[in-house]
């Protein structure tokens, strides 16, 4: 079974924010660049991350090609009509097959995409990581990409330093989307995840994942399960809404919320970073069960 792996979040500024997340309660990893122009930090936890990415330099970054899925291309056209949560990404033990598998399913007709990058460990060291990553999409979700990652060198990516926050945050609960007809999605995801819906609904889907999950909502569920929070504009098709982030207990993650001078709501048993807050996405910190 996949798990979430990490979200892409994509900004203007990666140092505002950089200093936005800081002051949320989390730590992040020092910067890193890519070699087709954008530039990322990342919060990290056990297993899983979140990617705030920015475009570093526009002449640098490929453009699509008929079997080449161009993240940065993607990313970049994205940031063109707004910031936020740009692309979902499952973990993988060999994109290739999984490329495979998604060109069989006729989710993808792009070929796997392999590439390295400096990375900086807690003590200073700086070394080489690498990825193979494996694209899917569907066309009515041109605001939403999805691939999956498989690590090359998980020994140096993987640091317990950079995993403990002060606002509590232990890892992803569940990547969150907003479509007209959810259920015409779910033949997509149960492709792209590997996993039959756990819920399946008109106006809801979900499914469950080793790690995190993935629930998509009409705009009248997502106002009956989350009434407190904005619901994004859907007039470019479904998008990511926003995301959750399981917390060890609620009054340190409120605690460090204040600290950092950051607003949210108390709904029930939950927080809520708005989205004009947290760069067009919804940030719901939730306790582990």
């Amino acid at each position: 079974m996949k798990g979430i792996d990490h979200l892409v979040l994509c900004v203007d500024d990666l140092d505002e924010a950089v200093a936005r997340y800081r002051a949320m309660g989390f730590t992040l990893t020092p910067r890193a660049i890519h070699p087709f122009g954008t530039m990322n930090q990342l919060v990290q936890f056990d297993g899983s991350f979140l990617e705030i990415l920015a475009v570093r330099a526009p002449t640098e970054v490929p453009e699509h090609g008929a079997h080449h899925f161009s993240f940065a291309a993607f990313n970049r056209d994205f940031l063109d009509r707004g910031e936020g949560f740009s692309m979902l990404v499952l973990d993988s033990d060999d994109a290739r097959a999984d490329q495979q598998r998604y060109v069989k399913a006729g989710i993808s007709r792009f070929e796997p995409f392999d590439f390295q990058r400096k990375a900086k460990l807690p003590d200073g060291e700086e070394v080489t990581v690498g990825f193979s990553l494996a694209f899917a999409a569907h066309e009515a979700m041109g605001r939403a990409g999805f691939f999956v990652c498989q690590q090359r060198a998980p020994q140096y990516f993987w640091k317990r330093d950079y995993q403990l926050h002060p606002n509590g945050a232990l890892g992803i609960g569940c990547a969150l989307m907003l479509g007209e007809e959810p259920k015409a999605y779910a033949d997509f995801f149960q492709a792209f995840t590997g996993e039959e819906p756990q819920r399946l609904a008109d106006d809801e889907i979900a499914f469950s994942l080793s790690r995190g999950g993935v629930r998509m909502f009409s705009p009248a569920a997502w106002a009956r399960h989350y009434p407190a929070a904005l619901a994004p504009d859907l007039a470019e098709g479904p998008c990511f809404a926003g995301f959750v982030i399981e917390v060890s207990d609620l009054g340190r993650t409120a605690e460090a919320l204040d600290d950092g001078h950051i607003a949210y709501l108390r709904d029930g048993g939950r927080l809520i970073v708005a989205p004009d807050e947290a760069f067009n996405t919804t940030i719901l910190f939730e306790e582990r069960r």
